[in-house]
C-alpha cells in the first residue's frame, strides 16, 4: 500500500518591517497619489463615484425616514468606512507601481475577491467601529440634550449652536467622535492595502498598522487629521468633492503603506 501522501502547498507568512514615517513620505505619497488619479482618471473617478452615492444615499435614507441624529453621525462617520471601498484604487496603485499591466475587469476582478479574503473580515471590523460612533451620538446627545428640540434640523442646529446644552454635547460628541476615529484609523491606515497585496490575516495586519502609527504617532496623526479634513470638506457640497477627493487619498493610502511596510 502506497504512503504517499498529496503534497500541499502552504505560502509562508511574511514577516514584516515597519519604519517610521517624515513628512517625506507623506509628500511622496500624495504625489504619487495624485499621479495615479491622473494617469487612470476614469477608473479612479469612477470608484469615487459609487463611494459619493453610497454615502449620498445612506444619508438620504436616514433623514427621510426622520433619523435626523443617525443622519449626522452618518455623514460626519462616512470617512470611517470609506477606507474598505478603496480596495479597487489600492489595486490600481500596486500595478503601477510593479510596472503591471491591468484592464478595469482585471481591477474589478481583484475588488470582488476580496470578499472571499481577510480584507471581508476587516469589513466587519470598520462597520462595528462605525456603529459605535452612531449610537454614542445618541448616546452623548440623550446625557447632554436630552432629546431636546429634535423636531427638525432647523431646531436641532439652533439647541446645538445656541445652549450650554448644545456646547456640551459638541464638546463631549467631538472627544469621544476623535478617539473613536483615532483607534480606527490607527487599525486600517496600513492594514487595508497590507491585506490587499500579501497574504496575512487581519489581526497581523491591524497590528502591522498600529505598529507604523506608533512608529510615528506624530507624523501619522497628522495625516490622519488631513484625511479626516479633506474628507469632510468633500462631503460638504452633497458628497460631491468625495468624487475626486476619494481616489486620491486611495492612492496615496497605498502608497504609503507601500513606503512604511516591507517583508523583513
Amino acid at each position: 500500500m502506497s504512503t504517499d501522501q498529496p503534497h500541499i502547498h502552504i505560502s509562508p507568512v511574511p514577516r514584516l518591517a515597519v519604519r517610521a514615517a517624515g513628512l517625506d513620505d507623506i509628500r511622496a505619497a500624495l504625489a504619487a497619489g495624485f499621479r495615479d488619479t491622473l494617469a487612470v482618471p476614469i477608473l479612479s473617478l469612477f470608484f469615487g463615484l459609487v463611494c459619493a452615492l453610497f454615502g449620498a444615499v445612506l444619508v438620504s435614507s436616514l433623514v427621510v425616514f426622520d433619523q435626523i441624529l443617525i443622519a449626522i453621525a452618518a455623514g460626519v462617520g462616512f470617512p470611517l468606512v470609506a477606507p474598505f471601498l478603496a480596495a479597487g484604487l489600492y489595486e490600481i496603485s500596486r500595478r503601477r507601481s510593479r510596472g503591471e499591466p491591468f484592464s478595469a475587469a482585471d481591477i474589478f476582478l481583484v475588488v470582488f475577491a476580496q470578499r472571499g479574503r481577510q480584507l471581508g473580515w476587516m469589513s466587519f471590523v470598520v462597520l462595528f467601529v462605525f456603529w459605535m460612533w452612531a449610537y454614542q451620538v445618541r448616546l452623548v446627545m440623550a446625557l447632554t440634550l436630552g432629546y431636546r428640540g429634535m423636531s427638525s434640523p432647523e431646531a436641532f442646529v439652533t439647541v446645538l449652536f445656541t445652549t450650554s446644552h448644545g456646547a456640551s454635547f459638541l464638546i463631549v460628541g467631538t472627544i469621544v467622535g476623535a478617539v473613536l476615529s483615532t483607534v480606527l484609523y490607527s487599525l486600517t491606515v496600513i492594514s487595508m492595502p497590507l491585506l490587499l497585496d500579501k497574504e496575512v490575516d487581519f489581526i497581523t495586519a491591524m497590528i502591522t498598522s498600529v505598529k507604523t502609527v506608533l512608529a510615528s504617532p506624530v507624523v501619522m496623526l497628522v495625516w490622519g487629521a488631513v484625511v479626516g479634513g479633506l474628507t469632510l470638506l468633500a462631503i460638504a457640497p452633497a458628497f460631491l468633492g468625495v468624487i475626486v477627493i476619494f481616489p486620491i487619498l486611495g492612492h496615496t493610502t497605498w502608497h504609503l503603506y507601500d513606503r512604511l511596510v516591507s517583508e523583513a
